[in-house]
């Protein structure tokens, strides 16, 4: 009986097209409703499925927003999302330009009873029976639904077009691993009716070359805002307002200090202030979430009146929940979060909320238990910390933060030893490779690493005072950058900005006598 609660009792119309499915579970079946005679779909297996998202009419990312909580709402469990795309127009080019991505779903609703409820949500947000491949708040598309093929008047999956569309393979890509993670994908792969399966279909597109091109790019929303992180390095300044940080604790606790600090970091040419009112160091002492935010909040609102921030983005520093909340809704824009949800059980679910920014940072234990010899114990770091990385964006994912929202931070000095920062450094490529296994999405976020001023950098260089270690600095961002590291978390700001625009010259000069 549970299962005929599920069922909405209003659909007006027979559903003739359930026969014409070629391949289908045995286990559905029809429920006839006495009172309207209507025929509905009841499944009592889950299926996997594939849902395309676009939009380019209004708020594009509250379109999104809303089409995901409704999906939710109406149980589409979404378990991955791909990365986010600002795409040009197709087929009918006079007219703005797309957001487009896709998710992976849980489902016990049928095909059709499923394509019903996504006709809903696109008509709860306004769209209308517009020109085909016109303007639309919001167009969702079944690509795949579990193993099977359909084929009817209203509804073929795989879908018809998906092989020539790079706006909706790109994002189909990202949902999947380099490996196959199980029979339902190996499944999808099959459809392509080539060797290589979905992968290859996509490098007859053009594959990864396509992406940062004009017409096809990759974008992390910040706010309204759409941020294109692959331009350019962007170097985040470290403002610390506690008493005890390693490098610089006590310096800025006043607010006067702060500001002033924040003023020097911009004056700079930093692109990101990351703001921190707990200290991270090894063995340092949590304050309370309460203590935390009577630190931070009067220095946030304080920095927003300056003018300079206008047009720069700031970071807080913190692994509680409460803090998160509290200073997005003051006008902060990014989490930074040194746990990965690991200190707060509310942070998942508390970040989802927000809309904002996740960065995701590899630590394992607490500051008081990260270097200690269990925590410090790797066979291979950098699969070791990729694997763990994943395991910490897949909870997120599934708590409701797209993966589109999230950045990752390998915790360079967060329960490593020397020779594991300096695996890192060198291995930013290897950690990307470690992650595609499981996600290209995950692969693909931006990376943040942040070596600056770190007790390791000290003992190589025998600097034993942290304030002498920017050279040393400058050396580990640079290894970094030409590895492929997008964000630099830094001190010294001046010196490290340098630093990341030579290894962006070089970048482009090596991807420019590749291409030629």
């Amino acid at each position: 009986m549970k299962i005929f609660k599920q069922i909405l009792p209003s659909f007006t119309q027979r559903l003739k097209e359930v026969s014409k499915v070629k391949f289908f579970r045995a286990t559905s079946f029809t429920y006839f409703h006495s009172s309207t005679e209507t025929s509905v779909e009841v499944h009592s297996v889950e299926n996997e499925v594939v849902i395309a998202l676009g939009s380019n009419i209004g708020n594009r990312l509250h379109n999104f927003n809303e089409a995901l909580y409704l999906m939710k709402k109406s149980g589409i469990c979404i378990t991955r999302h791909g990365c986010l795309y600002e795409t040009a127009p197709a087929y009918v080019t006079d007219q703005p330009s797309f957001l487009n991505s896709a998710v992976r779903c849980i489902t016990k609703l049928g095909p059709y009873e499923l394509l019903r409820v996504l006709k809903r949500i696109e008509k709860d947000l306004g769209r209308t029976d517009g020109i085909r491949y016109g303007p639309r708040p919001i167009d969702l598309d079944i690509l795949f639904y579990g193993r099977f093929k359909i084929d009817s008047e209203v509804l073929i999956v795989p879908h018809e077009r998906l092989w020539e569309r790079p706006f909706v393979m790109a994002p189909l890509i990202d949902l999947l691993g380099s490996s196959l993670d199980n029979d339902t994908v190996a499944r999808w792969h099959s459809f392509a009716k080539q060797s290589g399966g979905l992968f290859e279909m996509w490098e007859k597109l053009g594959g990864e070359p396509l992406i940062g091109r004009e017409g096809l790019k990759r974008v992390l929303p910040v706010g309204n805002c759409l941020w294109d992180w692959s331009q350019k390095t962007h170097v985040m300044g470290v403002l610390n307002l506690t008493p005890d940080s390693f490098s610089d604790g006590g310096k800025f606790q006043s607010i006067e200090a702060a500001v002033s600090q924040a003023r020097l970091l911009i004056s700079e040419g930093a692109d990101i202030i990351d703001i921190g009112a707990q200290s991270t160091r090894p063995l340092a002492t949590r304050i309370s979430a309460e203590e935390e935010l009577d630190r931070l909040i009067p220095v946030l609102e304080a920095v927003l009146k300056v003018p300079e921030v206008e047009g720069k983005l700031l970071s807080i520093d913190t692994f509680y929940s409460e803090v998160a909340s509290e200073a997005i809704s003051k006008g902060a824009h990014i989490i930074n979060d040194v746990s990965g949800g690991q200190l707060d059980s509310n942070m998942h679910q508390v970040v989802a909320g927000l809309g904002a920014p996740y960065i995701i940072m590899h630590m394992r234990g607490d500051p008081s238990t990260m270097q200690s010899d269990e925590n410090t114990l790797y066979e291979d770091v950098c699969k070791q910390v990729a694997s763990e990385l994943y395991a910490r964006v897949s909870d997120a994912e599934l708590s409701g933060i797209p993966a589109w929202r999230i950045i990752i931070d390998p915790g360079i000095g967060f329960s490593k030893r020397i020779e594991n920062n300096l695996e890192i450094l060198m291995n930013i490529p290897t950690i990307r490779r470690e992650l595609a296994l499981k996600s290209w999405a995950a692969s693909h976020s931006p990376i943040l690493i942040g070596p600056s001023r770190k007790r390791f950098l000290g003992e190589i260089c025998n600097r034993p005072n942290a304030m002498e270690r920017d050279p040393a600095t400058i050396a580990a961002i640079t290894a970094g950058v030409l590895g492929g590291a997008n964000i630099v978390r830094v001190h010294n700001v001046r010196g490290s900005l340098d630093a990341a625009r030579v290894c962006d010259a070089l970048l482009k000069q090596r991807k420019s006598v590749m291409i030629g």
